[in-house]
């Protein structure tokens, strides 16, 4: 199991450590601004994993600022640098874990955008991070300088992401019970209501996508872009009523049936990367069951208070003699779900 991103000290990093070679090769003074920012008891986000660094992130406020060191130069703005950003990944999840650090760093800090600076050289890491809307927007020297705007959204769900325009989209519930939810969705098991919870270390499972299995009428008719609220049914350690919880918002990127799969092997291989069974597990799933439904959704929004299924019934309005496994909400019912969850504003555009 990987361990989880934490934030160290410089000087508790051995600058030594093989894994920042080729950060010294690429920047000629990166030991001399390495050393520097230990005096300056400066922290970076880190990851090892059998003892072994395996990435490593540095942010920088540069807001209200122009930068000047740019072409085109770029106006001021409250803005976050990726001032340091390397991953020894031998599976995109990584990089995806780290992605969405920064991300919720900069929503949580209300920034206007983010950016990196980087060299063309790395084109693993440059096609990751535009796939998630840092797109090209200058040179500084011989590097890219990619640029995620937080302000607006494209329409594009990875390119937005974890941004979230309800507007002329549906609306659906879908429950999951404790035992998977808490896999599938750790960071949503928060025990206050710390909005910076949200940006704290998570298990490995806290991945961009999640993949879910069910079996539910109506689940194959989901669509892309369909807006999905995730509700945790009652771990039975008190009434439904105050422990059957919404946690989480996500969007829907795709949904399969077990027929658009030719065998087990493109079932596995499809949904090995973000769910939460061994492949056992998944091959056994695929044998026994013939209305398979398998819903990729990207992992957008985790309400900082817990909205219960007392709530629901009594101020959303929706009835308890429907079946709460899936069905679609209102505008009116999904906008007093966002509200009463205080939710981070800056993650919904209208």
């Amino acid at each position: 199991m990987e361990e989880v991103i934490f934030l160290k000290k410089f000087r508790d990093i051995d600058l030594m450590d093989s894994f920042f070679t080729s950060l010294k090769e690429d920047y000629p003074k990166f030991e001399d601004w390495f050393k520097q920012k230990s005096e300056d008891n400066a922290e970076a986000y880190v990851q090892y994993n059998n003892g072994n660094l395996q990435a490593f992130l540095y942010l920088k406020d540069e807001s209200n600022v122009i930068l000047e060191d740019v072409t085109p130069k770029r106006p001021a703005c409250k803005r976050l640098k990726v001032g340091t950003f390397k991953i020894d990944a031998h599976k995109t999840k990584l990089g995806e874990r780290f992605i969405k650090k920064i991300l919720d760093i900069g929503v949580v800090g209300n920034y206007d955008e983010i950016y990196v600076t980087i060299f063309e050289k790395h084109t693993g890491l440059i096609g990751l991070l535009n796939r998630y809307g840092f797109n090209a927007a200058g040179t500084k020297g011989e590097e890219l300088v990619l640029v995620k705007d937080l302000r607006h959204t494209t329409g594009d769900i990875l390119q937005d992401y974890p941004l979230v325009a309800p507007e002329k989209k549906r609306k659906f519930l879908l429950s999951i019970y404790p035992k998977y939810h808490t896999k599938l969705f750790p960071d949503s098991i928060l025990k206050n209501e710390d909005k910076y919870e949200l940006i704290k270390d998570v298990n490995y499972t806290n991945s961009i996508h999640k993949i879910y299995l069910c079996f539910m009428p109506g689940t194959a008719d989901l669509q892309r872009g369909d807006l999905i609220v995730i509700y945790r049914t009652n771990d039975y350690l008190g009434p439904a009523r105050y422990r059957s919880v919404v946690t989480s918002i996500c969007q829907v990127e795709e949904v399969k049936t077990k027929h658009d799969f030719a065998n087990v092997m493109e079932f596995i291989n499809y949904a090995n990367s973000y769910s939460i069974f061994e492949e056992k597990e998944l091959a056994d799933w695929f044998a026994s069951k013939k209305d398979l439904i398998v819903i990729k959704m990207t992992y957008n929004i985790a309400l900082t208070k817990r909205v219960t299924r007392g709530y629901l019934l009594d101020e959303v309005g929706i009835s308890p003699q429907i079946y709460w496994g899936f069905f679609q909400l209102s505008d009116a019912q999904f906008n007093s779900i966002l509200s009463k969850g205080e939710i981070n504003e800056n993650l919904i555009i209208y």
